[in-house]
């Protein structure tokens, strides 16, 4: 629990050895284990069964299914993504692939940060908030005061943030959030004494997502903190950014028919962790079509039998014919995880891999580095971003088949946290995601095999120390 070690380690000093292996030992003893599923193609339970797709009044005919898959799938690249992995993905993920939505791409906090401040503006209902970190800081207070003044004005406003990842925010601040009558639940809380559903320290919920009177959805990587106050590709925002490296993250706005399943997702977690009743609000109201965009919503709990975003991704890339492009903050991949990546290589699939050049966990981030010359000597490209903290957490596979959300590729998010993303598919909106993509290619170093080769001894220690933390990272 990358998180958790770097916040308990502030009061026994950050740079200790000794400390990290304490606190990640305390972790240990409290925390139960879980293991992954092995996903197979198989896992469908009815894979001759055409891939059923949802719109605004409920299940399209089979003949409108087939007719838009079918034209999703003429302005790609020819890939097995729209028939042996949809039927998968349907299977074992279980909610519906929805149509008619519009999907808008958020890159970096600033943009992100104005899109969500002039929806909360706009709510006339109800705002539901779940975050992992709410910070006592700028944006913090930002969003306390724009959520206040909406619950002032009428607008119901439900908050659930994380223990672990909000243990630094007072409790001043949450108190004068509760004092203008927001509703505030705090998930799985450090204190055993106040925790409602029983003690699961382990558990977490990492989730990022807003949602406002039932129509509008924001996710992604994005925490409520000033870190994010500035870009990531503007050399003038890097040079006046007053916290040093500034960080890249990638959000997603959502309108349509797919907002009610996040919804649900929202309200499943406040009736789990047996929030406070909340206030009869119009929660799930009609939702017409807003574009032409097919958006699944998938979230994974550890409530669940296994990770139903890591199966689908899993799935997703033993399909791929073409490209495999990923983005992640904390890489800490499993055994099925990289033999799923060597795999696609061994069949001509170009994958390439955009992970940090800097760090807020290093514990994570030389974990992930042990793995390395492995990929390398399979074919897998890695690339490292410089000049930024990057924390995004996409997926775009094939160039029609992406994935914006909250879920690292590591053990943490597979097993022990609550995760959401959105899937998107088509080749437009992939486009949008490749152009993203190459940005921060161009904004990243190439980590070739000879070069791995000729790192430190400290860096080759730090890695197996690291390593032999990962299932707990």
């Amino acid at each position: 629990m990358a998180a958790l070690f770097n916040r308990l380690l502030q009061s026994v000093g950050r740079y200790r050895i000794a400390g990290y292996l304490a606190a990640g030992l305390l972790i240990a003893l409290v925390a139960g284990c879980g293991s992954l599923p092995t996903i197979v193609p198989d896992m469908a339970r009815q894979p001759a069964q055409p891939v059923q797709l949802d719109g605004a009044h409920g299940p399209l005919t089979s003949q409108q299914s087939k007719a838009i898959l079918n034209r999703l799938q003429s302005r790609g690249e020819e890939t097995s993504i729209f028939d042996r992995h949809l039927a998968l993905e349907e299977a074992i993920v279980g909610s519906p692939l929805m149509v008619g939505n519009k999907a808008v791409l958020l890159q970096d906090g600033p943009t992100t940060f104005q899109h969500m401040f002039t929806a909360i503006r706009n709510a006339k209902d109800h705002i539901n908030m779940e975050t992992y970190i709410i910070e006592d800081d700028e944006i913090g207070n930002r969003f306390a005061d724009a959520l206040i003044e909406k619950q002032m004005k009428g607008v119901q406003v439900n908050l659930i943030y994380d223990s672990v990842g909000a243990i630094n925010t007072p409790r001043t601040f949450f108190k004068r959030l509760t004092d203008s009558g927001i509703k505030v639940l705090e998930f799985n809380p450090v204190n055993p004494l106040t925790a409602k559903k029983g003690w699961e320290v382990n558990q977490r919920d990492h989730r990022k997502l807003l949602i406002v009177d039932g129509k509008t959805a924001f996710l992604g990587g994005i925490n409520i903190s000033s870190v994010y106050s500035k870009g990531s590709f503007s050399r003038k925002s890097r040079q006046r950014h007053e916290g040093g490296t500034p960080w890249r993250d990638t959000h997603l706005q959502v309108e349509g028919p797919v907002v009610a399943e996040f919804q649900k997702l929202f309200l499943a977690t406040w009736e789990k962790q047996k929030g406070e009743k909340l206030a009869a609000e119009e929660y799930l109201p009609p939702l017409a079509n807003k574009g032409r965009e097919v958006v699944r919503a998938i979230g994974s709990s550890p409530d669940e039998p296994y990770s139903l975003i890591y199966a689908t991704l899993i799935s997703a890339i033993g399909s791929a014919e073409t490209s495999v492009n990923l983005t992640n903050a904390y890489f800490v991949p499993d055994p099925q995880l990289l033999a799923a990546l060597k795999d696609a290589v061994r069949r001509g699939v170009d994958v390439k891999i955009i992970l940090p050049g800097k760090t807020d966990s290093w514990l994570v981030f030389h974990a992930g580095r042990s793995y390395y010359a492995e990929l390398l000597d399979a074919g897998v490209k890695i690339y490292e971003r410089r000049d930024a903290l990057l924390h995004a957490k996409t997926a775009l596979i094939d160039g029609v088949w992406s994935t914006i959300g909250s879920t690292n590729l590591d053990w943490r998010s597979f097993l022990h946290n609550e995760e959401v993303n959105a899937v998107i598919l088509g080749q437009e909106f992939g486009a949008q995601m490749q152009a993203m993509f190459e940005a921060d290619l161009a904004a990243s170093n190439l980590i070739t095999r000879e070069q791995w080769e000729r790192r430190s001894i400290s860096e080759r220690l730090m890695e197996k120390i690291a390593w032999a933390w990962g299932y707990w990272l």
